[in-house]
């Protein structure tokens, strides 16, 4: 008998817990639905409106020759660089980091963070209504110093977004720029890697450092982060713009250009994987109403050139409208597309690489292609230690 009362009353209480589920899930609003992002199609080489690629012969592991400029393919099959690999008497560099609290920077303090994704603004399709909330963070900076580095001189350094956590450093990394390093294919250069204040697109922090269209965040890191790698490591960076390089991937791609677009006097160098170049930048600035796609369509072909030297790659495969909004301003290979061809008419020296098989950060064909992006980015620069 007590064994069945207990079956009675958890029965009951079951029941009684499933109706005040229901009414609550009746009253209550459903949670926000995360917008879907649409497969991306693989898009053709040679659509209507694409560069002229010139093919190489299809060979897997084939690169561009780090020599020329151009538009290239390559692919679908990809072989990982030997450079990856440590190689015995090459010599190794070494890999620090610090952490950076934003309460205690100028720049960015406080960081931003949004709940939900943002609706499209009724009155102005280019653009987000997003609600945001401030944040404190901590960002990892993480400091490659090669073997070959002369203390006291004016090294070059390149500075790459999205840079890997505390006690995560990025060896593979470490170990292209050792071999290049050790082949004179590249100078004796610092890299530092430095970490977002976390989140992605509009209403986080990534988004407002990454995507917005200012030199905000190369004065960041010119004026706090660089400072703090000289004095924590004894190191002195030169102040040579053809010295400085940038690099990223996605929106890291996109801070990389727009570093060096609005502060050429600090980079002459910019290196892209997937570049966002596309219309991600929140808040709204009618300066620049397409954000980043406004690079190919306005900024590029309106502006005089600048000294800039910029090595670009896109997976067939990658992004096409990636949230809600459809203004047909969000589609990466486009983008990068576009901006390829809009250097080419201002006569800069830029190389593209479209990676057949490949979808955003051209994941599979990074490994092959990492070491020649970087050989090609480094071109008359003295590989000799500066004194």
């Amino acid at each position: 008998m007590k064994t069945l009362r207990t079956a009675l009353l958890l029965g009951i209480n079951a029941s009684l817990a499933l109706s005040l589920s229901l009414f609550a899930a009746d009253k209550e609003p459903p949670a926000a639905k995360k917008p879907e992002r649409p497969q991306p199609p693989t898009r053709p080489f040679d659509a209507p409106g694409t560069p002229t690629f010139t093919r190489l012969d299809g060979t897997p592991g084939a690169n561009p020759p780090t020599d020329v400029d151009g538009d290239f393919l390559v692919g679908p099959e990809y072989v990982p660089a030997p450079e990856f690999r440590v190689v015995e008497g090459v010599p190794q560099g070494k890999m620090e980091q610090f952490s950076m609290d934003s309460k205690e920077c100028k720049l960015f303090n406080p960081g931003i963070a949004r709940d939900v994704f943002g609706a499209v603004d009724p009155n102005n399709p280019k653009t987000l209504i997003v609600e945001t909330h401030p944040i404190d963070y901590k960002r990892t900076v993480t400091v490659y110093i090669p073997a070959q580095y002369v203390p006291g001189s004016a090294a070059p350094f390149i500075v790459t977004h999205d840079g890997p956590g505390m006690g995560r450093p990025d060896m593979n990394f470490a170990h292209v720029l050792d071999n290049l390093i050790a082949q004179k294919r590249v100078p004796a250069m610092i890299a530092i890697m430095i970490s977002s204040g976390g989140g992605d697109a509009q209403g986080h922090e990534r988004g407002r450092e990454y995507d917005t269209m200012s030199g905000l965040y190369a004065e960041f890191i010119e004026n706090e982060v660089l400072p703090l790698v000289e004095k924590n490591y004894t190191l002195k960076l030169t102040k040579d713009p053809e010295g400085r390089a940038t690099m990223g991937n996605s929106s890291g791609g996109s801070a990389a250009l727009i570093m060096a677009w609005y502060h050429p006097e600090l980079y002459h160098r910019v290196l892209t994987f997937s570049g966002t170049f596309v219309n991600q930048q929140w808040p709204f600035n009618p300066e620049t109403p397409d954000g980043a796609w406004n690079f190919h369509n306005k900024l590029i072909p309106e502006s005089a050139a600048k000294p800039l030297r910029i090595w670009m790659a896109v997976g067939d495969r990658d992004l096409l409208n990636p949230n809600v909004m459809r203004d047909e301003m969000h589609d990466w290979v486009d983008a990068n597309n576009r901006t390829a061809k809009a250097l080419k008419q201002k006569g800069y020296h830029y190389q593209y690489l479209y990676c057949l098989n490949a979808g955003h950060g051209v994941g599979n064909a990074r490994a092959q292609i990492l070491p020649q992006a970087l050989e090609w980015l480094w071109k008359g620069y003295p590989t000799a230690p500066a004194r």
